[in-house]
């Protein structure tokens, strides 16, 4: 597998793979448990290994990818498994492909010869990838900086170091030559590079100001998810309550010391106060968007925060040394009109 220089920001989409998952260039060792006996073979990998679906099994069975504890390649999706049986699946590494350059307008905050900061909207999806091969930042990116971004940090992902989420919004720097690539990763590296965000939390953190440390990882009951488990990767999280809003909802602001998979998204669930809009960790206790918190918004109101269609969440501030110049700068981005809309409507009432 190619060696990654992007790194993960907190709200990344995750690719990619860590110990014991599928991915492209992956191998996975899968042993028949004694509950799948007598399964179709395809049908019992795809239960068994998260992340493939049935059909694609059968394709990896068609290629030849898939081999039992013996060495023997088996191609035949309906035999039958038995408990104890163990298989190695095989997953071929992507083919790389070029990203075509397409004239999507990007909100610059900053450019010069070797980077650009921008202001990246809401639904917009940093790299092509399975599901959105176009209209990401990467095809807007060729477009306005021209064939010098071919090559620089991989081909399918040209000048790219670091990426948020699709839904979340805000600051995002750029390398524009080998150069700024170069530097910049050492700086995501090494931690130097500081990234704050806010974000409109359900009720409101007690203490207003504290640390969130917790290691997070892949949750052992929902593979789409990331959770704060024993034996996963460091994180840790500084916040303070910017305003809060009676009991229901707080603007916090967020310092990331590391940066994990959804980072802000996880830590802020864990300690009770999930963000608003979150499709993945914004439900309470209770089951629904809010939890509790939701019901101490006036009722007519209630459903235009629980029904808010993305994490209420914006990369305000970024600061980096410049790979020139050697400067620190310093960037700021203000809330989305989404989010200020949100945030004005509570102080209206």
């Amino acid at each position: 597998m190619p060696e990654r220089t992007e790194f993960d920001d907190d709200e990344d989409e995750y690719t990619g793979t860590e110990d014991g998952e599928t991915g492209e260039g992956a191998r996975q060792r899968w042993t028949v448990p004694e509950e799948a006996g007598g399964q179709r073979l395809d049908k019992a990998l795809a239960t068994g290994l998260p992340g493939l679906s049935r059909s694609r099994v059968q394709a990896l069975l068609e290629k030849g990818c898939v081999q039992d504890g013996s060495g023997r390649t088996v191609t035949d999706p309906s035999m039958k498994v038995k408990p104890g049986q163990t298989f190695d699946v095989f997953i071929p590494e992507a083919e790389p492909a070029q990203p075509e350059a397409q004239d999507i307008p990007l909100d610059v905050v900053y450019e010069d010869e070797d980077v650009l900061v921008i202001d990246k909207p809401a639904g917009m999806v940093v790299h092509p990838a399975a599901g959105n091969p176009d209209g990401t930042l990467v095809n807007a990116l060729l477009a306005h900086c021209g064939d010098s971004l071919s090559g620089i940090g991989g081909v399918r992902r040209p000048g790219i170091v670091h990426r948020l989420d699709k839904d979340t919004s805000g600051l995002m720097v750029v390398a524009k030559n080998d150069r700024a690539h170069h530097a910049l990763t050492e700086q995501f590296s090494g931690r130097t590079l500081s990234r704050t965000y806010q974000a409109l939390v359900w009720g409101v953190p007690s203490p207003r100001e504290g640390r969130i440390e917790g290691n997070i990882g892949r949750s052992g009951t929902d593979r789409k998810k990331m959770a704060v488990v024993t034996g996963g990767k460091h994180a840790a999280t500084r916040y303070r309550v910017v305003r809060s809003f009676g009991t229901a909802l707080a603007l916090v602001e967020c310092t990331l010391e590391t940066g994990r998979t959804h980072q802000i998204r996880v830590h802020m669930a864990h300690i009770g106060h999930p963000i608003v809009g979150d499709p993945l960790y914004g439900k309470g206790r209770a089951g629904r968007a809010g939890g509790k918190h939701a019901s101490a918004l006036p009722e007519p109101h209630r459903e235009r925060f629980v029904g808010f269609p993305r994490q209420a969440l914006h990369a305000v501030g970024l600061t980096f040394r410049h790979p020139a110049t050697g400067e620190t700068v310093r960037f700021q981005a203000p809330l989305p009109t989404d989010i200020k809309d949100l945030s004005d409507f509570l102080e209206s009432l």
